[in-house]
């Protein structure tokens, strides 16, 4: 029935285009009027949209004047400064709906300006124009500008990312619809290879005329700098400024400066921590960034939805505490890990053998129980993969954890210890504890006293006060040195059980380096907190650094919904079309593709076993490897990328590797990945 009336009605994207063909013919008309211009006229145009912009707000630019003025007016009350600062936020948000309707009016005549930039550039190999103060001071960083007496030369050649381009890109109509669509604040899904990265200079351009900034968001950096290099002559021909907050150190002026520019480029994480800094500054002066007026998010439902509620945290060191405790207690977690790593395999055999005889009850039970004690143990994970496994060990824990997880016990008992995999959290059994109890310690030496009533009882004895205050300090210490010591046990057995090397983190030059889940980069200087870092470093074996304590912290969802208007880019945008409405008020709008996709979209292929998947995938690549296509095979992790590696090595097959820990070669990795018989192995990075 759905279907039936989607083809009478038209899907939600029919209704959304349809209302946007019109705008489209009325920019390309305007765009047809732009070629008998001079190139200094068309440049001029820019200053006519400004004028337009600043002539519109006039008015209430002197009204907010006249209210700052008697702001600063002596013998004025609190309450009269704060009734005239909400004055001044009512105007500010008038001017925004001002600038607003500005924008929209002038849309089809900027989008033509630039799409008649780009055709200029494409089919000429130099525009020539009357040489301003901008174009003097271009030309002295960039090669592209030339000044020859009163006139400045502008090149169609330029480098982006260490790479030499010719600029060879005309705006098609779908792309001008996507242009549409991300000054509307909307999300425009457009297929792979559509050219998002042109699409975002149409409502950059727009946007930046109202000389409030715009960022454009990309996820990493090497994308942040190349799209800033690749566009940056199209907006700068029109004087306006282009930098990108990445090549700069973070609270340098350079990087004030690039948020000072009209068009802004940068990383997700670092608009995010420059926010941070930008908190915990003392002086007004020290502050990088300016008011968040407009944003475009490349990958944004990585970002939005992916990625949005990973905290950004900044950290300092706190005084150093016992890492020799770490070091000490190392070998007792390190043995008690193998313990339940061998009994986690026994059980997984025991639920192999009763699930194959059909045994579900006794099967399930010892399922359970193996997930309950190492749950990222890899051949349980594989084993849960095959189809009905999960849904028996499900119905066990539904079982134990009827009447709020009175049976609990039960299961746990054998183990050592058990994890939360939902939480993260890790708990020692009865068992646990007696092995890691050595002969000689006190049976208490990891269990926590009770402090209330060990209190209790010194107060009800006849001591006298000196004596009971003697006694009370020994209790709290007592309690305090068992707390740490049970708290690094339980650091000690997440870094064992939870975290695994080359997956989770890295290890370079004798430091832990957390790689991003997300993008498979490696973030530099960010730790794991209370403790669990030097864990890993203990374990290891590495020097274990300073502790770190929180001092800021946003997440990425709450950061991006500070700006005055947010809109995004991606090509799989529907699928969250209802969260990103519910959390950022953001409707999504799907864009055709140029042209019919000749794409083959293969069906995915299924292997019994890892070694059958991956010498699949080895004959494929020496497959295509001779047809002299360029291959990039993507992984999972570190540890996969560096498995296929030695697989290729071995047949002797040049490739290159692009993965957290070889992250410093990804300029030269990514030039040589598109050239004929390239074998590129990449994790998500």
């Amino acid at each position: 029935m759905f279907g039936f009336l989607k083809k009478i009605l038209g899907s939600k994207s029919d209704k959304d285009l349809k209302a946007l063909y019109p705008l489209v013919d009325i920019i390309n008309s305007e765009f047809d009027l732009l070629s008998s211009l001079s190139d200094d006229e068309l440049r001029g145009k820019t200053k006519i949209f400004k004028n337009q912009i600043t002539d519109n707000l006039k008015e209430k630019n002197s009204e907010i004047e006249n209210l700052r003025i008697k702001y600063k007016k002596p013998k004025i009350s609190l309450s009269e400064k704060e009734n005239l600062l909400n004055e001044i936020d009512i105007i500010e948000e008038y001017q925004n709906k001002i600038i607003e309707n500005t924008l929209s009016e002038i849309l089809p005549q900027a989008f033509a300006v630039i799409k008649e930039t780009a055709r200029r550039l494409t089919e000429n190999k130099r525009l020539e124009v009357t040489a301003t103060n901008f174009d003097h001071k271009i030309a002295k960083i960039k090669d592209n500008v030339v000044i020859k007496g009163s006139k400045a030369i502008w090149k169609n050649q330029w480098e982006a990312a260490g790479v030499p381009i010719e600029w060879n890109m005309i705006h098609y109509d779908v792309q001008l619809i996507g242009g549409i669509v991300l000054h509307q604040g909307k999300i425009s899904e457009m297929a792979t290879g559509e050219g998002k990265t042109l699409v975002a200079t149409l409502p950059a351009y727009l946007n930046a005329l109202s000389g409030r900034g715009v960022h454009i968001v990309t996820v990493n950096n090497y994308l942040a700098k190349r799209d800033a290099e690749w566009n940056a002559p199209i907006f700068e021909f029109h004087e306006l400024e282009v930098d990108c907050i990445d090549k700069y150190d973070s609270n340098s002026q350079d990087r004030i400066d690039a948020y000072n520019a009209d068009i802004t480029y940068g990383t997700n994480n670092e608009f995010g921590f420059d926010y941070l800094r930008d908190n915990m500054v003392r002086e007004k002066s020290e502050l990088v960034q300016r008011k968040h007026n407009f944003a475009m998010v490349d990958e944004v439902d990585s970002v939005l939805i992916d990625e949005a509620r990973t905290p950004l945290i900044i950290s300092g060191p706190v005084p150093r505490g016992d890492d020799h405790e770490f070091f000490e207690l190392k070998p007792r977690i390190q043995k008690l890990f193998d313990l339940q790593k061998k009994l986690v395999t026994q059980y997984l055999s025991e639920a192999k053998k009763f699930i194959g005889e059909k045994n579900e009850d006794e099967g399930g039970l010892s399922l359970f129980r193996a997930h309950r004690g190492l749950p990222k143990y890899k051949p349980l994970i594989k084993y849960l993969s095959e189809i009905g496994t999960k849904a028996i060990m499900q119905k066990t824990e539904n079982y134990y954890l009827q009447d709020n997880s009175k049976l609990m016990p039960e299961a746990d008992e054998p183990l050592y210890f058990t994890i939360e995999e939902k939480s993260n959290s890790i708990q020692l059994t009865e068992k646990g504890i007696d092995t890691i109890t050595s002969s000689g310690d006190d049976s208490n030496f990891f269990v926590v006293p009770d402090i209330g009533v060990d209190i209790n009882k010194i107060e009800k004895s006849n001591k006298s006060e000196e004596e009971i205050a003697k006694e009370k300090d020994r209790i709290i210490q007592d309690y305090s040195i068992k707390t740490k010591r049970i708290h690094t046990v339980n650091q000690l057995l997440k870094a064992y059980s939870l975290f695994e090397k080359d997956q989770e983190y890295v290890v370079m030059e004798s430091k832990v380096k957390i790689v991003d889940e997300q993008t498979g980069r490696i973030m530099e200087g960010r730790r794991y907190s209370d403790g669990l870092h030097q864990a890993i470093e203990a374990k290891e074996n590495v020097k274990i650094e300073d502790a770190s304590q929180t001092y800021a912290t946003i997440t990425l969802q709450n950061y991006f919904r500070m700006y005055n208007k947010l809109s995004g880019m991606t090509g799989t945008a529907e699928t969250e079309a209802g969260e990103f409405w519910e959390i950022y008020k953001l409707d999504c709008v799907v864009i055709p593709s140029n042209r019919n996709i000749a794409r083959s979209d293969m069906e995915d292929k299924v292997y019994k076993t890892l070694k059958a998947k991956f010498n699949a995938v080895i004959d494929e690549i020496i497959e295509l490897k001779n047809n002299g296509r360029p291959i990039l095979v993507g992984t999972t992790s570190v540890e996969v990328s560096e498995l296929l590696s030695r697989m290729l090595k071995m047949k002797k097959l040049p490739h290159q590797v692009l993965n957290a820990k070889l992250h410093q070669k990804e300029a030269e990795v990514v030039t040589e990945a598109g050239k004929p018989g390239t074998v590129t192995i990449a994790t998500n990075m």
